[in-house]
């Protein structure tokens, strides 16, 4: 037999679990009942209070600004992929006009400086490069090492994984790398070239190093490890295949 409260006795305290699960599953029920919506009131983070229905509408406008944030954000990213994209397109342009080893060299300094505004760029060639074979190419640009040279052993992990890798590098790497201008790199991008075995051998399908670009910037932040190195990867990729035709 259900019992029935007395007339007058309190009414049994409201579940907030039951009550929060019965408007979910009702959310008509402030339609029915318009009063009790009106009636409602938040408090504010200020200490006033508001309207239910005022603090729904600073929700959504909470919201909608969260989301043109990030649409603003998509849209930049996708703005300066775009000038990246055009920056490498020139690149390509300037590598298939070459027909020379140095005229090869000569366009990969001049498309770091003018095209992607790096100016303490450095390309590394394991190797020696006949003074017919780099003409007119800036000294600062490009260096040479022989390949038992021991500085090139601090890049072992590099070439081995085959991938860029930015942020700051070991003063070791950054001497070697910047020699006089080394005192004012904050952070490095390092591309490694690399070449494809000749097919048919041992070592068919493998790739191997023969140098790297290194672009240095003053500002410790510019390069970072958690940055995207796609396009740096297909920069490499460009110059290498471009170089390897005439060595």
């Amino acid at each position: 037999m259900t019992s029935v409260p007395a007339r007058g006795a309190a009414a049994p305290p409201v579940d907030e679990a039951q009550l929060a699960d019965y408007l979910d599953k009702h959310p008509e029920f402030f339609e029915r009942h318009p009063t009790a919506l009106a009636k409602l009131k938040l408090p504010h983070v200020r200490g006033s209070a508001v309207s239910l229905v005022e603090r729904q509408v600073e929700v959504l406008r909470e919201r909608h600004a969260g989301v043109e944030a990030k649409l603003a954000e998509f849209v930049h990213v996708a703005r300066a992929n775009d000038q990246l994209a055009d920056k490498i397109h020139r690149l390509a342009r300037r590598l298939l006009a070459a027909t020379t080893l140095a005229a090869t060299l000569v366009q990969v300094e001049a498309s770091m400086r003018e095209d992607f505004d790096a100016f303490n760029s450095r390309l590394l060639l394991i190797g020696s490069v006949d003074a017919a074979k780099r003409e007119g190419v800036p000294e600062r640009f490009l260096r040479t090492a022989a390949a038992d040279d021991p500085a090139l052993k601090t890049f072992e992990t590099l070439f081995e994984n085959g991938k860029p890798r930015c942020g700051q590098v070991r003063d070791t790497q950054r001497d070697f790398l910047f020699g006089g201008d080394a005192a004012g790199i904050g952070s490095v991008a390092m591309v490694p070239l690399l070449a494809a075995a000749a097919t048919g051998g041992p070592a068919s399908g493998t790739a191997t190093p023969f140098g790297l670009l290194a672009v240095g910037s003053n500002d410790p932040n510019r390069f970072h490890p958690g940055m995207s190195t796609e396009f740096l990867a297909r920069m490499g990729e460009l110059i290498a295949d471009s170089i390897k035709r005439y060595r």
